[in-house]
C-alpha cells in the first residue's frame, strides 16, 4: 500500500524508529497495527527526514494483511482506502495527518521509486513571525539574498557531497542536486528551494549553512562550491 501523509516535526526526533524516542516511523507503524489489529509492519519512506523537520508531501509504502485491510469499513458503504484514511487519523497524534491510502502498482518503493525530493527552508533576517516560529529560522543579521542565490546555483549539478553529510559506513554521498535557490517572499522571508534525486544525512542544513556566510557579506559569492565540492573528482562546470 502506499500512503500519502504529512506532520509537524517538532515534536519527533526524525522519521526512523529508535529505542527510547518518538519518532514518525514508529507512530505511524503503532497506528497501522491498531487498525489493522497486526503486528507493527515495516514501512519505508521516500525520506528519512531529521528532527525537527516537518513534511507535508511525505510517501512511504508497507504490506498489509488484504482480509483485514479489507475489512476496514466495517458497515459503511466506504472503500478500505477511505476507512483507512479515517482509521488511521483516528487513532493517531495530532501532528501526523494521513492525506491518502491506495494500494501500489506493482514494484512501486517509496524510495527507491522516487525520482526526486524537494524541501524548504526559511531564514528571518527582519521581523520573525511568532506563529511561523516551528519552520522558520530566525537570523539576527541582514542577508543578501542575491549573493546566496548565486552560491547555492554554483552547488547544484552532480557532485560528491561528502563535505555537506554525516558520513555513513559504506553509503555514498555522490548526489545530483537538480535545484538550489533563494527568493524572498511577500513578508520578507529568505526561502530556499532545494531539490534533488536524494539527500544523505544532514545535507540540507549544511546546504544552507555554507551560503549564509555569503549573506552575511563574510565569504565571496563562489566560496561554497569552490571549497565544499574541491577535488571531488566529478566534472563539473563552473
Amino acid at each position: 500500500m502506499r500512503v500519502d501523509f504529512g506532520y509537524d516535526g517538532a515534536g519527533f526526533a526524525g522519521w526512523a524508529a529508535q529505542p527510547g524516542l518518538r519518532t514518525v516511523e514508529s507512530e505511524l507503524a503503532a497506528a497501522w497495527a491498531t487498525v489493522l489489529r497486526t503486528p507493527p509492519p515495516k514501512l519505508t519512506t521516500a525520506g528519512r527526514t531529521d528532527a525537527g523537520v516537518h513534511a507535508r508531501g511525505a510517501v512511504a509504502h508497507l504490506d498489509v494483511d488484504r482480509s483485514a485491510y479489507d475489512d476496514l469499513p466495517g458497515r459503511s458503504d466506504r472503500t478500505p482506502d477511505a476507512a483507512a484514511v479515517t482509521r488511521l487519523n483516528g487513532v493517531l497524534p495530532q501532528d501526523i495527518r494521513v492525506r491518502a491510502v491506495h494500494e501500489a502498482p506493482e514494484g512501486f518503493d517509496a524510495r527507491f521509486s522516487a525520482t526526486s525530493r524537494r524541501y524548504s527552508y526559511r531564514l528571518a533576517d527582519g521581523w520573525a513571525d511568532p506563529t511561523r516560529r516551528g519552520d522558520t529560522v530566525s537570523w539576527r543579521k541582514p542577508l543578501d539574498v542575491d549573493a546566496m542565490h548565486e552560491a547555492a546555483n554554483a552547488l547544484v549539478g552532480l557532485n560528491d557531497f561528502a563535505a555537506f553529510c554525516k558520513r555513513r559506513e559504506g553509503a555514498t554521498t555522490v548526489r545530483t542536486l537538480l535545484r538550489y535557490d533563494w527568493t524572498r517572499d511577500d513578508d520578507g522571508v529568505l526561502v530556499a528551494t532545494v531539490i534533488a534525486d536524494a539527500f544523505c544525512h544532514s545535507m540540507v542544513r549544511s546546504l544552507v549553512g555554507v551560503v549564509v556566510p555569503v549573506g552575511e557579506g563574510r565569504q565571496p559569492r563562489y566560496w561554497p562550491g569552490r571549497n565544499s565540492l574541491r577535488g571531488n573528482g566529478i566534472q563539473r562546470s563552473w
